[in-house]
């Protein structure tokens, strides 16, 4: 009798697992073209291997931890509304100490592209980092409280405000129409999420990439690098990129919401 319990348990974190990463997996597939385009006019999925292997695991980690965290804040008496931000928050923080490291070494090797003789690995270029700087917030874990902050943020407002609003705007029974009240809300949740989290997306890009001056740090911590480059360089420089990450993140973050809940409807009636 205790065995049941236990398998649906694991058979309903793998469909939230599944899920996630297939919403990851799609919206790479779709959204990585705009990567592309900038650039060149053919060849779309060139280099697309690298992102899908990076972004389905990452999206898999958004959306079961956030499940998770909505099921541990049922046995607390919050609010529906405050339940989505607060299991978005979570969820954030706890993609972002996942992430992190990633982001280290993938930021470390685009900025250092052209210094390189020969262009070392992925897990030979994280072996450099932690001999020389170790694990900590200088090393692997450098620009760690920006990520946490760009990641908890995003997610607090994405997740919140696409169930909050969703429950507030009735269904509506054409399935066509239906997809497109969804669509519509995700849009406007990764928009709105990604405008009030880009201070801290630069500040991450500050810390993590090359300094003004070399061998002198001058971003170390979130808040005061935010600070920093208010003063320096006025407000508009904490959000430079926001248009580009609108165009990415706005649709992007519509189609995942809608893949993580069609397929895990769909896991839910077949598996």
């Amino acid at each position: 009798m205790s065995a049941k319990p236990e398998v649906s348990l694991v058979r309903e974190a793998s469909r939230q697992i599944v899920a996630g990463g297939s919403a990851g997996l799609v919206e790479i597939c779709l959204m990585h073209p705009l990567d592309v385009v900038k650039t060149r006019l053919f060849g779309f999925y060139k280099g697309i291997l690298p992102p899908i292997l990076a972004e389905t695991p990452k999206r898999a980690v958004k959306f079961f931890t956030f499940e998770q965290y909505k099921k541990l804040l049922g046995y607390v008496s919050l609010s529906p509304a405050l339940t989505f931000a607060i299991a978005g928050l979570g969820s954030g923080l706890t993609e972002a100490i996942v992430v992190n490291p990633f982001e280290v070494v993938k930021v470390g090797l685009q900025a250092n592209r052209n210094t390189f003789a020969e262009q070392p690995s992925t897990v030979g270029y994280a072996r450099q980092i932690i001999k020389k700087e170790g694990w900590g917030l200088q090393g692997l874990n450098k620009g760690l409280t920006a990520t946490l902050g760009r990641h908890g943020v995003f997610n607090m407002v994405y997740f919140g405000f696409y169930y909050n609003v969703k429950n507030m705007i009735p269904v509506n029974k054409d399935p066509i129409l239906e997809f497109w009240r969804k669509f519509g809300i995700g849009l406007l949740s990764g928009t709105i999420a990604s405008v009030i989290n880009i201070p801290f997306d630069v500040a991450k890009s500050r810390i993590q990439g090359p300094q003004p001056v070399p061998g002198e740090i001058k971003y170390r911590t979130c808040f005061k690098t935010m600070a920093t480059v208010y003063q320096e360089e006025g407000i508009l420089a904490l959000y430079k990129g926001l248009l580009p990450k609108i165009m990415r993140l706005g649709p992007g973050g519509a189609v995942m919401l809608l893949v993580y809940e069609y397929t895990y409807s769909w896991l839910q009636e077949n598996w």
